[in-house]
């Protein structure tokens, strides 16, 4: 008997030390991987808005010109993701680009097609098979297309040919801050 209410005692002692933080619901602010916003928009198109043919395979198909700002102290460099989550086949990734200088603040419209940029940033293959940005195509209807930045705490030293999944991967436990901007294109 004397052992049940020991046990008991113990019980609603754990109970009573319980920590505050125990009942909070985990949020960005309190995950062990805190994450913070940072900013990215386009003088081309805004949040939701129709991405020009300009951009697309209609038109130049060159990459858009890109803003990013608000990201945080410590940031070393940036990776991008512009991806097509309404392919009839699944996500198509359009752009994959790593190792962006922390003190670049856009990314200019037409960036060439390369790999390797003279600023240090590097261009991972997108699913038309070629290194760079391949602009939308849609075969028909209305997509949306996410171009997502990042702010990593560390430049990346990866080998090879870069794909989006490979990009992910390198890049877990050195995000600082993401941001998205999303445009529409129709044919």
């Amino acid at each position: 008997m004397t052992n049940i209410y020991i046990a008991v005692l113990f019980s609603l002692l754990v109970i009573s030390c319980k920590s505050e933080n125990d009942n909070k619901p985990v949020t960005k602010e309190t995950k062990q991987d805190k994450t913070m916003d940072i900013k990215i928009s386009s003088s081309a198109f805004g949040e939701g808005g129709i991405i020009p043919s300009k951009y697309t395979c209609d038109g130049e198909n060159i990459s858009p010109p890109l803003s990013l700002s608000d990201a945080p102290a410590g940031t070393a460099a940036f990776a991008l993701i512009n991806d097509d989550p309404d392919a009839p086949a699944g996500t198509w990734v359009h752009w994959v680009i790593y190792n962006i200088p922390a003190a670049e603040k856009e990314l200019k419209e037409g960036i060439p097609p390369v790999k390797n940029l003279d600023n240090g940033a590097v261009q991972g293959l997108n699913d038309f098979g070629k290194s760079g940005y391949g602009g939308p195509c849609p075969p028909g209807g209305t997509h949306r297309y996410y171009f997502k930045i990042y702010a990593l705490d560390t430049k990346l030293d990866l080998q090879g040919d870069i794909t989006k999944e490979k990009l992910i991967d390198a890049m877990k436990g050195h995000i600082l801050a993401e941001g998205q901007l999303m445009g529409k294109y129709t044919r």
